[in-house]
């Protein structure tokens, strides 16, 4: 078993697997939210999957409003907002919570990897970011104040490109 084997519909309600929504890509998981003083990165997240969704990569954003209610929307108002607002046409996913006793299974496991400086556990904010391999592998975490667009981030997703 793997994350890409935990159940989670996509934003619209469709049921299914992470391995659904990759489709045997590898990815970057990104905890989401439309109130967030982080919500710019949304421009560099789509930035991202432009530029590699040819390569066989995708974003995925996994909404969340367990900081400061930050994500507090319906399904409808997040795709709206993601769409009208950035121009959004990465998979996202049903609502998460990504701490706590409600933690998701995919940040289960998520959790147990460390960032570039070493902390592991909860995670700290929104747009804290996972570049996983397309077998479930995790890469890298990223903390929520590296954009999408840093070297560190673009690195670690070419490695894992074939």
């Amino acid at each position: 078993m793997t994350i890409l084997d935990a159940t989670i519909a996509r934003l619209d309600g469709t049921e299914g697997t992470l391995a659904d929504i990759t489709q045997g890509r590898p990815a970057l998981l990104v905890n989401v939210a439309s109130k967030c003083g982080l919500t710019p990165q949304y421009t560099a997240l789509e930035a991202l999957q432009k530029d590699y969704e040819a390569k066989g990569f995708t974003v995925i954003g996994l909404p969340c409003n367990q900081f400061a209610g930050q994500e507090p929307g319906t399904a409808e108002e997040i795709q709206e907002f993601c769409s009208a607002t950035y121009g959004v046409t990465f998979p996202m996913t049903e609502k998460i919570e990504v701490n706590g006793d409600g933690r998701h299974p995919i940040y289960q496991e998520l959790t147990r990897a460390a960032d570039q400086e070493g902390k592991d556990g909860d995670i700290q904010w929104n747009f804290e970011k996972f570049v996983v391999g397309a077998d479930g592998t995790i890469v890298q975490r990223f903390s929520p104040q590296v954009t999408p667009d840093d070297p560190q981030v673009i690195a670690a997703v070419e490695s894992t490109l074939s």
